[in-house]
């Protein structure tokens, strides 16, 4: 990773995370996996709170996939426990310090007590800026652009698309939310190196980090280091390195 002080010019402005390896290092210890889930907890609300000191914009995090519905009831019934578990100690402190939750997802397959959880965290936070924090809960990408094309031939239907009119731009207007802009960088924890259906769209010029440390063992330090390794890359965005220096050039 890179190594020196954080530019703060240059922080991401949005950063995603898949937060895997709970259930793993609840197991390397003996415990029970959703042993793993409630510890995952306690670093969401450590990162949150240092990507909010750190000056990230967006901060969208990956609670629970479209696939994580095929896990044992017993782990998915747990996992269904913890929104509550973390707003109901940090719905406080989202609100005092300007922090706009947000969710994307598929909420008709959430139990109702998640959803008026959710409901009510995205309400108290309405109108905050400080930080937009995106829980990605019974979510898949793939599944986000096919609901996006559904929306799109409905207005197209409806004679409101004009076919002419449809760029990158204009069918991003048909996600789950429009305005989550492109991730800058995407960090994985656990080790696995796939991006497991998570924000196909938005990552396409993310820069992505995976770490061997497990979700409950990230820290603060750790998403510093991700992100001076962040600033320590060249962006290019299919250029060469001279143009992104401003020294000209053609591409050969």
């Amino acid at each position: 990773m890179g190594e020196g002080s954080i530019r703060s010019e240059a922080i991401p402005r949005h950063i995603a995370v898949i937060m895997d390896g709970n259930g793993r290092w609840a197991e390397e210890r003996g415990l029970a996996r959703t042993d793993g889930h409630h510890a995952g907890v306690d670093t969401v609300r450590k990162i949150v709170r240092a990507a909010r000191d750190l000056g990230v914009s967006w901060l969208t995090l990956f609670a629970f996939s479209s696939e994580n519905w095929n896990r044992p009831k017993l782990e998915v019934d747990e996992l269904m426990k913890l929104p509550e578990e973390f707003f109901e100690s940090e719905l406080p402190d989202a609100i005092e310090n300007g922090i706009r939750i947000r969710m994307i997802g598929n909420r008709d397959r959430l139990p109702s007590h998640v959803l008026s959880t959710l409901d009510e965290a995205i309400e108290a936070t309405r109108g905050n800026s400080s930080m937009r924090l995106t829980f990605a809960l019974s979510y898949g990408g793939r599944g986000e652009i096919v609901a996006a094309v559904h929306r799109l031939l409905q207005d197209y239907d409806l004679g409101k698309l004009d076919p002419d009119s449809l760029d990158e731009d204009r069918f991003a207007e048909y996600l789950d939310h429009p305005e989550l802009p492109d991730v800058d960088l995407l960090i994985r924890t656990g080790g696995e190196r796939r991006v497991s259906n998570f924000l196909l769209w938005q990552l396409a010029y993310a820069e992505i980090l995976v770490t061997d440390i497990m979700w409950p063992d990230f820290d603060r330090e750790d998403l510093e280091a991700a992100i001076l390794d962040y600033q320590s890359r060249e962006r290019r965005y299919g250029k060469i390195s001279a143009q992104v220096r401003g020294e000209g050039g053609s591409a050969s």
